[in-house]
Parts: structure tokens; C-alpha cells; sequence
């Protein structure tokens, strides 16, 4: 995997393959931080990074100046590979092992942007509820989004709060947010 943007631009990170993760493509990475670079100054927002795997969405966000930025994955040698990636790169990044759910379930923490990358073969279920946490626990800033990847075989479109989708392979981003704010975006 590959540092796009940043203080790290262009720094290859190779994880250990022994580790659970299908980690985002190089070019969809690029084009979801397209899209959020006409939202927001990264070195402004706070960052929730959920299913986080090797840590590669945090990373990129870490290199383009965010600093409030939290990774959680339920697998310990993912977290153990984000915490000494982070350390070696000087990049501010909570590693946190939990369930993700039970996270959610119980975290304060409110953030402008949450990512989720779940596993793919997720039910239907397993997706609505990471969209239906977030936002019945107000995890989100008034403008924040929740984006969600996922396959394209997976249609969240009738899911409350969802905005639009970017698909780029076969992933798709799913964007989520409250309706105050799509209704600025228009």
C-alpha cells in the first residue's frame, strides 16, 4: 500500500500478510480523498476510521495533517501494526482493539468524518447498523459524513441518511449525513 498525499507522499508500507484485511485500492483511495479534499481541511477535522485493518485510510489522512484521528479494528495484530506504523512515521493515531460495534455502543467521541470498511461479505444488516449507531448516537458533526465502503453487490441506498455513492471497481462509497447538511451541499 501507498501514501498518496502529504507530509509521507509517495511512502510504500507493506503489513504483514498473515493479517485479516482486503485493504482499499490505491485508486479508490485517491478518489475518495478527491471528493473529501472539496469538503474539508484535513489538518481541521477529527476522524473516526472503523474496520481499520492495516490502517491505510488513517495513514493517509495522518500525512495530510489530521490530528485527531482514531483507528479501531477487532483483530490485534492489525491494531499492533497501526501503533508501531504510527510510531515510525511520528503520525497522532489512537489505535484502539475493540469490536467495532461495541465501540460504537459506547464511545463519546464525535467526529467529522467516520469511515467504516467493514468485510465485504457483511450482511445487509451488519452495514444498516453501522449507519444506524452512528447516527442514533449523534457520532457525527452537523456537517460530518459517515462513508462506508463496501462491494457492489451491497445496496445501501434506501438506508436513513444517506446522501450519494462513488463506485470505483468494485468498491463503492457509500456517503451518509444529516439532512441539514445535504441540503447545504445543493
Amino acid at each position: 500500500m501507498r501514501i498518496i498525499s502529504g507530509k509521507h507522499k509517495g511512502r510504500r508500507l507493506t503489513a504483514p500478510k498473515k493479517l485479516p484485511v482486503r485493504p482499499t485500492t490505491d485508486l479508490a483511495k485517491e478518489s475518495l480523498f478527491n471528493i473529501l479534499n472539496n469538503h474539508y481541511y484535513f489538518n481541521e477535522i477529527s476522524v473516526l476510521d472503523l474496520f481499520s485493518g492495516t490502517g491505510n485510510i488513517s495513514y493517509e489522512f495522518a500525512s495530510r495533517g489530521t490530528k485527531q484521528l482514531t483507528a479501531v479494528d477487532g483483530d490485534y495484530g492489525c491494531i499492533r501494526f497501526i501503533k508501531k506504523t504510527a510510531a515510525d512515521l511520528a503520525l497522532d493515531i489512537t489505535a484502539i482493539k475493540s469490536d467495532v460495534y461495541k465501540f460504537l455502543e459506547r464511545t463519546h467521541l464525535k467526529s467529522d468524518i467516520v469511515f467504516a470498511d467493514p468485510p465485504y461479505a457483511f450482511t445487509l444488516e451488519q452495514f444498516e447498523r453501522i449507519a444506524s449507531i452512528v447516527f442514533e448516537r449523534d457520532l457525527l458533526t452537523a456537517d460530518g459524513f459517515l462513508i462506508i465502503e463496501h462491494a457492489k453487490e451491497t445496496k445501501l441506498e434506501h438506508a436513513p441518511y444517506f446522501s450519494f455513492s462513488k463506485s470505483y471497481g468494485n468498491s463503492i462509497f457509500s456517503f451518509f449525513q444529516l439532512p441539514e447538511a445535504s441540503n447545504e451541499e445543493e
